[in-house]
This record gives structure tokens, sequence and C-alpha cells, in this order.
């Protein structure tokens, strides 16, 4: 299975910021070893490809640094020439992933999931809207006719499905904390808001019921899934409260309907911030173990 990875394009950060930049070298390292496995390096998304789901006026303010204050506070990240390289790259990486699950069937970038990014403006840690890039780039190249974009981050995908809106051939679905960040939420093609707390078996019944129909309104091509790791219940910004045994249930029951109707998936990391940052690598790790091993059934 192919892997994309974005560890060697570093990320610098004010001293005790909250971003966990270092959990994309640890989980390079954690999954480098795992036979099966094939690594290469995230491709550079170029503004011809970015402008897919970018405006020309957002992309000119990341190139010559002239967001201004609020834009850059809205971000959560300083910004600086190492951010937008970087944001290019994980980008890239999600593109990179789309194009080899089409002929692969499962891959994998080691980050992405910055579904918070709008248009014309970045987000909550989010630079680029690597999902909105990708397909609307696959679409202009007639890679893909139709796409769905499986969001299980516990933030709700607003940039997402706000770029993606009014498109019928892009389907956005968003399972989400209704308490958590965006306060502001946009509307997918469909959200399931869950209240704090909600735990494993709540979560994992409310997803199988969902799936099906997922894919009968969808009638997709190619699947993205971010499957973030901040729904755990050690995460700092998450309170769904699921366990690590959870999430690699929802890893199974994702990957597994992808496989049971034959839809190519692509899987991003999206958001994780769990203290220690070990359980954010291991839950991450798990994803693509769990994804490993079901290309290796089929």
């Amino acid at each position: 299975m192919r892997i994309f990875r974005t560890d060697r394009f570093a990320l610098p950060l004010p001293p005790g910021h909250r971003f966990p930049a270092e959990k994309y070298r640890l989980l390079y390292e954690a999954v480098a070893d795992d036979p099966g496995l094939r690594f290469a390096d995230a491709p550079r998304a170029d503004n011809a490809e970015l402008g897919c789901a970018h405006t020309a006026g957002y992309l000119h303010k990341l190139d010559t640094g002239t967001l201004s204050r609020a834009e850059e506070r809205a971000i959560g990240l300083p910004w600086s020439p190492a951010l937008v390289e970087r944001s290019r790259h994980s980008t890239g990486a999600t593109i990179a992933a789309c194009r080899a699950a089409l002929g692969d069937g499962l891959a994998a970038s080691l980050a992405g999931g910055t579904h918070h990014a709008y248009a014309d403006r970045g987000s909550g840690f989010c630079v680029f809207n690597d999902s909105a890039v990708a397909l609307r780039l696959l679409q202009r190249e007639g890679g893909i006719g139709r796409a769905l974009v499986i969001d299980l981050d516990v933030h709700q995908g607003n940039g997402t499905a706000a770029i993606l809106a009014g498109d019928p051939a892009l389907y956005t679905f968003s399972m989400h904390g209704a308490g958590n960040f965006p306060f502001q939420k946009e509307r997918s093609d469909h959200d399931v808001e869950l209240p704090d707390g909600s735990g494993d078996d709540a979560y994992l019944s409310r997803l199988a019921h969902e799936l099906p129909g997922l894919f009968a309104a969808s009638w997709p091509d190619l699947v993205i899934y971010l499957a973030g790791a901040d729904a755990y219940a050690g995460d700092r910004l998450g309170r769904l409260a699921l366990s690590q045994p959870g999430l690699a249930e929802r890893d199974e029951m994702v990957l597994q309907a992808c496989r049971r109707y034959g839809v190519p998936a692509a899987i991003t990391m999206g958001g994780g911030y769990a203290v220690p940052i070990t359980d954010t690598v291991a839950i991450h790790a798990t994803t693509i173990r769990t994804a490993l091993a079901i290309a290796r059934r089929a």
C-alpha cells in the first residue's frame, strides 16, 4: 500500500504552541518498518492545483506573506514560508494518495484532513483544504466522476462542506461533536452531530447505520476518509470519549464498507491532540495498519 509522508517538511512553531507538529515525524517512525507499506515523499501542490479550490487572492496573500492579523489568527499558526511550503506538500500528499487509491484500491497520506480551510481563507490549523483541492483537480482531469468524503474528525468539516456545496457529484458527510469547534457550522450533504461523551457503542452503532445510505446516495468513484484521532477520550480538543479499540473498529468499519462497495479509498489523518502525543500517534498508526490488513485481504 502506498503511503505519502510529509515529516521532512518542518513546521517551526513558538515554544508551547498547542499544534502537535511533531506527530508527523513520530507517526512515520511508528509505521516505517511495517512490511507492505511503500513510502514516498509528498509532492508539492502548485498554485494551478490549489486554485481548483482556493481563490487567487488568498493564494497571493499566502505567497507574499500579506495575510492580515485576523486572517493569521483564524488559521491559528504563524505565517512563514515554511508553513506555506509544508501545507503545499500536505495537500500534494492527499492528491497523490487519491491517485494511488484509484490505481491500487487503498492509499494514505500521513498528514492531511485540513477540512476547516475555506476557498478564500484558512481556519483551525488548516491553510489549504486538501480534500476539496484533490477532488476538484481529479474532476478537472477526468479521473473521477463522483466522490464521497467520509469525515470522522471530531470537528465538522465546515470548509469542505462550503467549498463543495452545490456540486451533486461530490458528496460530503461529517459525523462530529455537536458542541465542538466550529461553533458556527456549515451544511454538509449529510451531517450527524453527537453529544459529548457519546462513547464507543453509540458512536459505532450510528456509523454502522449511516454507511450504507452514504454509498447509496453518492455512488462514488472514490472515497476520501478523514480518520481523525481526536474523537479519542484522551484528546484535549475531542470530548466524544471513544477508546483506542473503538477507533480501530471505526476504521475497520469504514474501510470494509469501501471494499464491500468496490470503491477505492484515500485516507488522511485529520486531527489529534492527545496528551501524551504517543496516544495520537498510536491511533493514527492503527489506522494505517488496519488499511494495510484490508488491502492484503483483497
